[in-house]
Formats: structure tokens, C-alpha cells, sequence
């Protein structure tokens, strides 16, 4: 079953977002993939993450399918390096190799990243990108020629429950949603009360949402995200925790929350490990069980 095919089942999901490597060889991805298979439904690639070159998320996408047929991706698309033409022979070639499951970005300025001199494109932002997709499954280009063979893309884009107008927020989504946006990964979320009320206010637009996920790591991890890191809210106890128990009481904590999160009635959560699988599993184990 696929992962739309889930959401319309109102299954809970778990996905899991990989960097994928700065490298010509995939091996690193795959294995961290062989670990989780069998435990969660997808896995996000992301598409040079922070400006930094890393392989594909298309073709790292497609070799993880292959490999592992019970695992199914989800693909970052950034606008930043593609124009019009470039992105569409992207979601084409995409579609070709059965790589269905897109999250749809503006992306990160390479002025941030490993190639500072790259020059970005932002020809499209990212509801330009969804209309794309969406014009694609339609059977046509965005110049309104046909296609021979339509694409079937599961369209996803990202929201920000933590947003302080969250009226705004909502009708940005609204907005996606009218453009061909089918489903939500948020940024993460540590405060169970605000899943509640992004939830609520977003009921109408009936979509299904996956709260991010973020296991700390220490005390100073939570105190950098609170007060440097826009649209990312640590409760204050939270924060004591993590300075009691650190690691440790930062996995329980994503537990707990994944546990929250489920109760709410979402259609699941998106954990972000920064590369511990370890983790991720932890609670991932801790979700299928109970």
C-alpha cells in the first residue's frame, strides 16, 4: 500500500528524513534505509540541504526503492537550482523511475552553503513548483502541450505549526492546497499544545499532517533551536530536562511526543535524527508496539 494510499486510510505513517551523501557512492544512505525498513513507511531525501552539494534525491530516491521494495521515498525539490524547463524534466525523469512521493521547496540560498558562488534560480517559489506537479498529473506541460504519459505524484509541502499568525499560516496552506499540495510535513514540533491547535485550525482544509519530530541531543542543542532557530518553540521544561538528563531524556522526550502526536489523530510524524538511526529507532520501536 502507498503512502497516499495509507493517509486515505487514515493509517498512522512514520517517515524519516536521510541526508543524502556528498559522494558518488550511495552505500552510507542504504544502510541506514536496510535499518529502518520494516519499521516506518518512508524516508525523505533531501536536495542539497543548507546549499551543500550532496548526490541526487531523485536518483538516491530511486536506488532505495529498488533495493528495498517494502520502503517507500520521498523526494525534496528544491526551486533554487532549476528553472522552469529544468524542474520539469526533473519531476519527468522522477515519474519515470517510479519516484511518486514529492515534497515541494523553495530551498536554501547558496550564499549559506558549500558553493557560495553558485547562483540561484528561484524562478518558481515553491507553490509555483506544486502547480507544476499538479499541471504534470494533469496529462500536460506548463506550456499546455500534452504528454504522452501523465506522472502520479503524492504532493507534499511543509507548514510551520509553531507560527506566531497562525491565521496566516493557514491560508498560505490554503493557497498550496488550491495549487495541488495533497498533504503537510511540519517543522518540528516540542509543544504538544501547538500540534493541537495547528490541527485544528487546519481541519478544514483536510489534508493530512505529519508533525516533525527532532530528538535532542543535549541541553545547548535545545537552548541554540529556541532562541536562534525561527519558528521552533522548547518549552522551558523542556530545557531543564535536557540539562538533567541529556541524550537520554532528549529520546524520551521525541517519544512521548510521537506518542502525543498519534493521540491527536494526525496522520503521523516526520523525525528528523541528524544522522542517528540509533535513535530514531528507539522510538520508532516504542510507536510500532504500542
Amino acid at each position: 500500500m502507498s503512502l497516499k494510499e495509507k493517509h486515505r486510510n487514515h493509517e498512522f505513517t512514520i517517515t524519516v528524513e536521510l541526508d543524502p551523501p556528498k559522494s558518488a557512492s550511495s552505500v552510507k544512505t542504504q544502510e541506514e534505509a536496510s535499518r529502518l525498513e520494516g519499521w516506518i513507511d518512508a524516508v525523505n531525501i533531501a536536495d542539497c540541504p543548507m546549499a551543500k552539494l550532496r548526490m541526487s534525491p531523485i536518483a538516491l530516491s530511486h536506488i532505495i526503492q529498488e533495493k528495498y521494495h517494502t520502503l517507500e521515498t520521498i523526494f525534496h525539490l528544491t526551486c533554487r537550482d532549476r528553472n522552469l524547463l529544468g524542474l520539469q524534466a526533473e519531476l519527468l525523469g522522477a515519474a519515470a523511475l517510479g519516484v511518486n512521493n514529492i515534497l515541494t521547496l523553495t530551498g536554501d540560498d547558496p550564499s549559506i552553503g558549500d558553493h557560495p558562488q553558485a547562483h540561484p534560480v528561484y524562478e518558481l517559489d515553491s507553490t509555483g513548483l506544486i502547480e507544476a506537479a499538479k499541471t504534470l498529473n494533469s496529462g500536460y506541460d506548463c506550456a499546455g502541450n500534452a504528454l504522452d504519459t501523465p506522472s502520479h505524484f503524492y504532493i507534499g509541502t511543509t507548514a510551520n505549526p509553531n507560527a506566531e499568525d497562525l491565521d496566516s499560516e493557514i491560508l498560505r496552506l490554503e493557497k498550496k492546497k488550491e495549487a495541488g499540495a495533497e498533504f503537510i510535513q511540519t517543522q518540528p514540533i516540542f509543544d504538544i499544545s501547538a500540534a493541537r491547535r495547528f490541527l485544528e485550525a487546519a481541519e478544514e482544509l483536510d489534508m493530512p499532517v505529519l508533525f516533525g519530530v527532532l530528538p535532542l541531543k543535549s541541553e545547548k542543542m535545545a537552548r541554540y533551536l529556541h532562541e536562534k532557530v525561527p519558528g521552533i518553540v522548547i518549552p522551558a521544561d523542556m530545557i531543564r530536562r535536557m540539562a538533567e538528563g541529556g541524550k537520554k531524556a532528549g529520546t524520551e522526550i521525541a517519544a512521548h511526543t510521537s506518542e502525543e502526536i498519534r493521540s491527536l489523530g494526525a496522520a503521523g510524524v516526520h523525525i528528523m535524527p541528524l544522522n542517528d538511526i540509533g535513535t530514531v529507532l528507539t522510538i520508532v520501536q516504542q510507536l510500532r508496539m504500542n
